[in-house]
């Protein structure tokens, strides 16, 4: 059991524990049963049960859910879920938190990989009956990530590209923070979702050797990013093996944006003129960079193979469609509510890495 603030903490309208007169609220319409405690002596089951069965909880096998939801009709039972709400502290939300980097908004509203992570987090809370509030607080102001909390505004938080601040969060925070976050961190102290960063940047490496490149460059992201440290770790590692070697003159960071992409690549392609191929940490770099490839009168990918990260939609259908590392972003946004949801009910904290693959296209 976690406890916040004296309240229980809760997933998709369950009391995990009772309270002496705080009891969830239902609006009785036939009189002959009064509280969920009456419906779960009929179907003698808990009261926790009964909650969980009556907001259809997942977590509660069908055939109970449908036998105490099947008593809950017979005697017209309907919930108050504004009084359920205030009796037990919770607001029945899920807040998403996401950074602004600079002041702007846009490497991460207006990114594609975003809005992929996001229809899987709004698909699986839609599942819990649960609703979404996205925040965007500053990076110097992490506190307001501990407002959505104390505030009451949401039960649980999802924070999705804030690895700049997860110290500072972390000093906020102690480890029964209801929080889990969206990538790699060493000593993370709070559950967390993640792709195989190591091996996406393996295999990409792998994947350019075994079609003859050996100038490979790498475009990163943040370079503070631990994701971003464990791509370049799966490229250089890689490179090594092989017998080539990392050359530091190939290696440049950047953001997440097709600006950055677009600029980092002419920048190297200025500096290494026997260039051939190109691991993106994103495939919106490794559109910039394509760009930045054709203005410099030179073709991809017979002159240099690219390959990005993410599988983004946009990735099929760019010219020419684009070799990425695929992370299953869907699942992705899955996962993180459900484990979150998890926590909420037992305040286990789990650590979850997804499988990568590699998807080859007309770009390599």
């Amino acid at each position: 059991m976690t406890k916040f603030a004296g309240c229980v903490t809760v997933a998709n309208g369950c009391s995990l524990e009772h309270q002496p007169g705080r009891e969830d609220k239902f609006v009785n319409m036939a009189g002959s049963v009064k509280t969920i405690a009456d419906i779960a002596q009929l179907a003698k089951v808990s009261k926790s049960t009964v909650s969980r069965a009556l907001n259809d909880n997942p977590l509660i096998s069908r055939k109970t859910r449908e036998r105490i939801q099947a008593i809950a009709r017979e005697h017209h039972f309907a919930a108050n879920q504004g009084a359920r709400c205030l009796s037990l502290q919770r607001s029945d939300t899920i807040g998403l938190i996401l950074p602004v980097y600079g002041g702007t908004m846009h490497s991460f509203i207006s990114d594609p990989f975003f809005a992929e992570v996001l229809r899987g987090i709004t698909i699986t809370l839609a599942g819990y009956h649960y609703d979404l509030l996205i925040g965007q607080p500053a990076k110097d102001a992490p506190g307001e990530v501990q407002r959505y909390l104390e505030s009451k505004r949401a039960d649980g938080l999802i924070l999705l590209g804030c690895q700049g601040y997860f110290e500072k969060i972390t000093q906020i925070f102690d480890s029964q923070a209801p929080i889990i976050v969206w990538g790699a961190a060493d000593d993370l102290v709070f559950c967390n979702v993640n792709s195989d960063n190591k091996a996406g940047g393996r295999v990409a490496v792998q994947h350019l050797l075994r079609i003859g490149r050996r100038r490979i460059a790498f475009l990163g992201g943040y370079r503070s990013e631990p994701e971003v440290r464990l791509r370049q770790q799966g490229y250089a590692e890689t490179l090594q093996k092989s017998g080539i070697g990392s050359d530091p003159a190939l290696v440049s960071y950047g953001d997440y944006t097709s600006e950055s992409g677009y600029a980092q690549m002419r920048r190297l392609l200025e500096q290494v003129s026997d260039l051939d191929g190109v691991f993106a940490c994103s495939d919106v770099m490794a559109i910039g960079a394509m760009e930045a490839i054709r203005e410099h009168g030179r073709s991809v990918p017979d002159d240099v193979a690219v390959i990005g990260f993410d599988d983004i939609q946009l990735a099929a259908y760019c010219s020419p469609p684009l070799t990425t590392i695929r992370q299953n972003l869907l699942k992705g946004g899955e996962v993180l509510v459900q484990n979150l949801m998890q926590y909420l009910q037992d305040g286990i904290i789990t650590r979850t890495i997804l499988p990568v693959e590699l998807v080859t296209r007309k770009s390599t």
